[in-house]
């Protein structure tokens, strides 16, 4: 696809990413690889039923609506222009320059902060299960080959990078499902009147339960950062962002049913168990579908560094070919025709990051967490900025309706329940302030946003005339 007019590229004669490679499977994979669906049930599950209950399917259901009508906002942007600049490119086009490197910044710590948060997923589950064989092999020995491997998928032929995430996040769904079906055999009957009627839940519990449910849909739109790789990427990528959230919210909502089914009857409390397929898989005499899930996890968490890794080397990428970021982070593998030196950026920032962990005496299990708080942050200001920005660039086109309004309207006001669910409100009991450390947090993000966006301002103001042509359409 030719570059927007007026484009002004750190090398003009640079080559391009791969035009038009990945079939739409493909640029499936990379908006579920990010979402990666399997470790919400094998790992997060219970903290939802601890405050959802009965009403976990119900939490699941709400948050699969709610980033549906965001998915459609963002399809009205990729149905008409596509790029590498991913949700980055869209708001610039909607909201204008300045509000869109907001947006940019905000994307892209999202997408880096997941792939750190997914990293000490990785080493947890890896040593998790390289112990039970007998083996100790250290964590950051284990964060540094994965980063290692998931360079040479992300360099590699894009092609090679999404079929890869395809396969592994296959395996890994389809190791769950099997389980799924496993305790809808034993128990004999779907129905469980105790669920269906929400028996014992309350509505504050179940929009708690929502606030982890969207975190757990966070990536769905990370599609959008190969539109320059896409087939038929104004057909393929607005399909991907929407299906990746039906098709995920399918596996949440039909898990989140049957494990809480299964645990019903135990002496195990879900809302305190760690891993709970686990644990359903021994108490089913399956133990072997249980390890089988462990590696499935395994790879879902690689998968996902991979997917997340890919996306914010590409927005990087884009950044570095508008000239907001060094040169050098534009070049292009003369042969792969990957984004090589931007995806080598975003690798090794991964790995220091979360090996420095370790530096503030932080464990991985509890990096997994910050970092998962985090990047919800960037993406809740992306999800709310692209809302709005759908009706603005509608309006621009002469294409503004009533339903689209109404889309755009009830998607902020969906991402006011994550929003409010992460930074709280004082004084109130269904959404409380949150206790330190993580109190902390929304100041680091807040920090990050004020320099970058600061620096890229500046950038910007030194150079209006060429930023704000960037995005303009032909």
């Amino acid at each position: 696809m030719a570059p927007p007019t007026g484009v002004i590229y750190a090398d003009p004669l640079a080559p391009g990413l791969r035009a038009e490679c990945l079939s739409y499977p493909e640029v499936l994979a990379q908006s579920v690889s990010v979402i990666a669906p399997s470790t919400v049930p094998a790992a997060v599950l219970g903290l939802i039923f601890a405050t959802a209950g009965n009403g976990t399917w119900l939490a699941f259901l709400i948050g699969m609506l709610g980033l549906t009508l965001v998915s459609l906002n963002i399809n009205q942007f990729a149905r008409h222009s596509s790029s590498s600049g991913s949700l980055y490119s869209y708001i610039v086009t909607g909201l204008g320059p300045t509000v869109g490197l907001v947006g940019g910044c905000g994307l892209l710590f999202g997408y880096m902060v997941t792939g750190m948060s997914t990293l000490c997923g990785f080493a947890i589950a890896m040593h998790s299960l390289l112990a039970s064989l007998g083996l100790d092999v250290p964590p950051i020995l284990l964060s540094t080959l994965a980063i290692a491997a998931v360079f040479v998928f992300a360099a590699g032929d894009i092609r090679l990078s999404s079929k890869t995430m395809l396969y592994l996040e296959g395996a890994a769904i389809a190791a769950i499902l099997a389980l799924g079906m496993v305790i809808l055999r034993h128990k004999g009957c779907m129905i469980d009147r105790q669920q269906l009627s929400l028996h014992g839940v309350s509505p504050g519990g179940v929009l708690i339960g929502v606030v982890l449910v969207v975190f757990g849909f966070s990536g769905f739109e990370s599609s959008t950062s190969l539109g320059d790789e896409a087939k038929d990427p104004l057909r393929s990528i607005p399909r991907s962002v929407t299906q990746s959230v039906l098709i995920s919210g399918g596996v949440f909502i039909f898990m989140a049913y049957v494990v809480v089914l299964g645990f019903q009857g135990l002496n195990v409390n879900l809302a305190t168990t760690e891993l709970p397929l686990s644990v359903l898989s021994n108490h089913y005499n399956m133990p072997w579908l249980g390890e089988l899930i462990s590696f499935g996890v395994v790879l879902s968490f690689f998968s996902c560094t991979l997917g997340s890794v890919n996306a914010t080397g590409r927005i990087i990428f884009s950044m570095a070919r508008h000239n907001l970021v060094p040169a050098a982070l534009g070049k292009v593998h003369p042969r792969s025709k990957s984004p090589y030196v931007a995806i080598g950026f975003a690798a090794l920032l991964t790995l220091a990051v979360t090996l420095s962990l370790s530096l503030f005496g932080i464990s991985d299990y509890d990096g997994q967490g910050y970092f998962g708080t985090l990047c919800s942050f960037g993406f809740i200001v992306v999800y709310m900025l692209i809302s709005a920005a759908a009706p603005v660039y509608l309006a621009k086109r002469g294409k503004l309706t009533k339903k689209a309004i109404l889309i755009a309207s009830l998607s902020v006001l969906f991402m006011l329940i994550p929003m409010l669910g992460t930074i709280g409100l004082p004084g109130s009991s269904l959404f409380p302030p949150p206790s330190y450390p993580s109190n902390i947090l929304v100041w680091m993000f807040i920090g990050f946003m004020v320099v970058s966006v600061g620096w890229l301002t500046f950038v910007q103001k030194s150079r209006a005339k060429d930023i704000a042509d960037i995005f303009e359409e032909n």
